[in-house]
Parts: C-alpha cells; sequence; structure tokens
C-alpha cells in the first residue's frame, strides 16, 4: 500500500502469504465452532463453567505478560550470522574463529537500559547490545553496551544504581537528586556520565552506534595459552546521533523510533553489518599494568593495545514473533563456550550471577529450552531434570544422576578451563578512588571537538539544574576535576537558567498583582 512503510504493512503482507483461512482451535487443538459468543444458560446467561473455549482463552489472557526486565526492558531484535574473517586461532579457539570464512547463526536484542517497556527509543540512556552465537560447543552470548566503559566497578552498587535511574519510591517520578545524588557520590560515574550527555547518549537508532562486550574476558587457544581481551563491535553504517531536541521531538512523535527503523532496513534488504575487532593483552602486560585492567570505568588505550579485525556480524532476519524471539530471548555472561572465559572484573563476577538468575524468575527454570535460546547447533545432555515448563522430551531414560555405570554422559578434560592462580587478601576493597579523572580528561579535551563539548555541558546543565543546589555543588565539583572548562562551563550555564527562571516567575508574579489590582477595593468593601 502506498504511503506505508513495512514495519506499517506487516499484516498486509502476512496476508499475501495465505491462500485460506486455518481452522480455529482451542489450545488443545479442537476446532472452535464459534468465537464470538460464549456458553450461556439461555441468551442472557449466566455462562457455563464447562465452556472450555471460553476459560482456555481467558485464562491464557490472564497470564500472557511476564515480568519485564528489570533493566533493558524495552529493545528490539534481530537474526543474522557471524563470519570470521581473520584468523586469530594463535589467540582464541573458540567456535566461530575456527577458520576464515566459517559463518555461526546469531542473534541479537538491541534495548535502552533505565527506562519501562513503553518508554521512548530516545531517551537519553545507554544503549543495551546483546549477541547471542549459535555455535556447536553451544551458546556464547558477548552482553554489552554501546559504550566501552559503565558507571561503576563493584557490582555491590548495582541494584542502587539502578533504583536511582529509575521512579522515586514514594512518587513514582524520575527524580534529578536520586540520580544526581548517587552519581557525584561515586566520581567513578564521571567517564560513563560524559559518554551519556555527550552527542552518543542519543544514537540515531539501533543501526548507527558501536557496541561493546565492556569488560575484560580471556581468550584461550588450543595449547591453552590465555590472553585477556576486550570485544568491539565497530558498526559499518558509520556513527549517528541525534542531537537533544530531535531526540526529545521523536520521544513524542515516534516513541518506538529504533525498533521502527531496525525493521525496516531489515525488511527493505538493507542488513546492518557490524565488525568485530579485539584488543589483547597478555597476562604479564595486565600485571605490570599502570592501573587496573580489569577496572570497568575505564577503557584500554588503543595506541598500546590496537584493533585486531576478527570478522562481520549481519542482521539478515526480522523476529518471526516479538515475544517469542525478543521479549523471551535471554542472555547472560556466564554463557561461555570453550575458549571464551572470565577475567577477574569485578563487575563481570557479579553480572555471571545475576543474568542467569533473573532469567530463571521471568522466564522459568527451563528458559534455555525456549527456542530462541536452546543451543540447537549442540546437543545437550546433562543431569538436570524436570521443572515447571520441561518441554522437550526430558533426556528420556538417560540416567539423572553423576556418576554412573550406565552410560550417561561423561565430562571430558579436552574442555577443561585454563589454569590461573590468585594471591591477595580477602577482605572488602574500597575502589571509589581508583583514578576517576583521567581518562575522562582525555575524553573531554582530546575525543570531543568543541562543539561537542558544548553541547555536553548545555545537556548537563539542563538536567542537573533540576536537582537540589548542595548536590549541583557536588557534582560541578567533580566535573571540574575532569577539566575546569568542564565543571565552570556546567556552573556558569545553570547561574543563566536560574536567573531566567527567576525572571519569568517574577513576570508572572507581576501580572497576577496587576490583573487582581482592579478588584480589590470592591473585595475590601
Amino acid at each position: 500500500m502506498a504511503g506505508r512503510d513495512k514495519a506499517t504493512n506487516q499484516l498486509n503482507e502476512f496476508q499475501k502469504t495465505q491462500t485460506k483461512a486455518d481452522v480455529l482451535t482451542t489450545g488443545t487443538g479442537a476446532p472452535v465452532g464459534t468465537k464470538t459468543a460464549t456458553l450461556t444458560v439461555g441468551p442472557r446467561g449466566p455462562v457455563l463453567l464447562q465452556d472450555f473455549v471460553f476459560t482456555d482463552e481467558m485464562a491464557h489472557f490472564n497470564r500472557e505478560r511476564i515480568p519485564e526486565r528489570v533493566v533493558h526492558a524495552k529493545g528490539a531484535g534481530a537474526f543474522g550470522y557471524f563470519e570470521c574473517t581473520h584468523d586469530i586461532t594463535k589467540y582464541c579457539k573458540a567456535k566461530p574463529f575456527e577458520f576464515v570464512g566459517k559463518k555461526t547463526p546469531l542473534g541479537v536484542r538491541f534495548s535502552t537500559v533505565g527506562g519501562e517497556s513503553g518508554s521512548a527509543d530516545t531517551a537519553r540512556d545507554p544503549r543495551g547490545f546483546a549477541v547471542k552465537m549459535y555455535t556447536e560447543d553451544g551458546n556464547w552470548d558477548l552482553v554489552g553496551n554501546n559504550t566501552p566503559i559503565f558507571f561503576i566497578r563493584d557490582p555491590m552498587l548495582f541494584p542502587s544504581f539502578i533504583h536511582t535511574q529509575k521512579r522515586n519510591p514514594q512518587t513514582h517520578l524520575k527524580d534529578p537528586d536520586m540520580f544526581w545524588d548517587f552519581i557525584s557520590l561515586r566520581p567513578e560515574t564521571t567517564h560513563q556520565v560524559s559518554f551519556l550527555f555527550s552527542d552518543r547518549g542519543t544514537p540515531d537508532g539501533y543501526r548507527h552506534m558501536n557496541g561493546y562486550g565492556s569488560h575484560t574476558f580471556k581468550m584461550v587457544n588450543n595449547q591453552g595459552e590465555a590472553f585477556y581481551c576486550k570485544f568491539h563491535w565497530k558498526v559499518d553504517q558509520g556513527i549517528k546521533n541525534l542531537m537533544a531536541d530531535k531526540a526529545a521531538q521523536l520521544a513524542t512523535d515516534d516513541p518506538d523510533y529504533a525498533i521502527r527503523d531496525l525493521y525496516n532496513a531489515i525488511s527493505e534488504g538493507n542488513f546492518p553489518t557490524w565488525t568485530l575487532k579485539v584488543q589483547v593483552m597478555s597476562f604479564q602486560e595486565a600485571e605490570k599494568f599502570r592501573y587496573n585492567p580489569f577496572d570497568l570505568t575505564k577503557i584500554w588505550p588503543q595506541g598500546e593495545f590496537p584493533l585486531i579485525p576478527v570478522g562481520r556480524m549481519v542482521l539478515n532476519r526480522n523476529p518471526k514473533n516479538y515475544f517469542a524471539e525478543v521479549e523471551q530471548i535471554a542472555f547472560s555472561p556466564v554463557h561461555m563456550i570453550p575458549g571464551i572465559e572470565a577475567s577477574p572484573d569485578k563487575m563481570l563476577q557479579g553480572r555471571l550471577f545475576s543474568y542467569s538468575d533473573t532469567h530463571r524468575h521471568r522466564l522459568g527454570s527451563n528458559y534455555l529450552q525456549i527456542p530462541v535460546n536452546c543451543p540447537f547447533n549442540s546437543r545437550v545432555k546433562n543431569y538436570q531434570r524436570d521443572g515447571p515448563q520441561c518441554v522437550d522430551e526430558n533426556q528420556g531414560g538417560a540416567p539423572n544422576y553423576f556418576p554412573n555405570s550406565f552410560v550417561g554422559p561423561q565430562d571430558n578434560t579436552n574442555h577443561m578451563e585454563s589454569a590461573f592462580t590468585l594471591t591477595g587478601d580477602v577482605k572488602r576493597y574500597n575502589t571509589a578512588d581508583d583514578d576517576n579523572y583521567s581518562q575522562v580528561s582525555v575524553f573531554f579535551r582530546k575525543v570531543l571537538k568543541p562543539e561537542e563539548r558544548r553541547r555536553l555541558i548545555e545537556n548537563i546543565a539542563g538536567h542537573l539544574v533540576n536537582a537540589s543546589e548542595f548536590i549541583q555543588k557536588r557534582t560541578v565539583s567533580n566535573f571540574s576535576q575532569v577539566d575546569p572548562e568542564y565543571g565552570g562551563g556546567i556552573q556558569k550555564l545553570m547561574d543563566k537558567m536560574k536567573a531566567e527562571r527567576r525572571a519569568k516567575q517574577s513576570k508572572i508574579k507581576d501580572i497576577r498583582v496587576k490583573t487582581f489590582e482592579p478588584v480589590l477595593p470592591s473585595l475590601i468593601m
């Protein structure tokens, strides 16, 4: 139909694939005589409890919604493949990198972070960038964001941080005091906050942003040698961002802008692609490095650890059904395969537990049996049984205990994790003061152009001005340690905004007084 994009025209496209309507059935497969009337005693009722057509429909409807994700609630998904284009087997034995030219099927979910499922796609917010590769050794999830860093470096702070991005528990409103109070009390947030309020805080859809594994991981080769690494998805379409006014306009005019843009691009055959690159650091380099290489609030300088090309990701299929393939897709950093292992990164270690735990809450203990999560390129053979929503053969008559003498699946030392040595005292280490500003200074002074610095200051000032005065002062002090121009520019602009507000309020007060002056004598009399 003329003037309608692919997403808007989806139902018409579906209709073209049908030769005739299917027979309507209940959930048990029984055909339905009529779907527009309940089974009643006489034309006025009441309804009979034996009306399974109705009770089957209603009981399922009552359970249609699963809990939305605590974070990353709103997102878009797509499917495609990863193609290995460069040999990195000297670093990693993982199946997707096995040989040049190998293709591995994958699914991706892009998302906003802090907003609810109905929030606007163009909100100022980091973007989730999660990739699930369906390999012969099981599923590998690389779960990151569109920024190479994060707000905090210790997972103990994560629930509190997310609470500040959500709603005030009494007013149920977004609260600038909550946001900036936490940010200013934890200066390690300064780096990510600077990214967030820069132009990259509002990407132009999902097709024009980079993705990052963010954390430090380990890659292991066939000889058992291990290397620390970081993963980078570099967008081939080029980075594009929305200016604040355009993002705000789209939040009103088309709050689903990014989902629509991705769906239409793939439907039109304009398949988005990303190039995967890695940074590699030896264990010896990590031991001698000038700062903690596992600190998620910092990057590895590319001049010292250059990007090594690996392959490319192509997204060429939209979801067949959003709920089945996007709402139910479940990513977890702990979903690793031989060749990919965890590093001592504290935030990564915390996520290794929390992601799978929340999926079991949202989707059930057998969430990995859901088709979009099922490791279909490998065969699952283990000793896990039963649980709610077990939808496969439950491994038939195979033994459900280990070890056993009845040919149950056996472990294999060829797939042992790499050995490493740990030393150190067990205690709760304070990480609040681990150089919170030097890399932000480089970002502000050398990465951003003058006009980008100006917009960054404007974006922060426009948000921070709504917080309490004492929080403003503490926040400005933090930004001033990055660069005097940074903190000073924010303070100067906030002072101007406050003066304009006072002038506007004074003008309104004068208008009110003049409006009521003529009637004052009669009121007194």
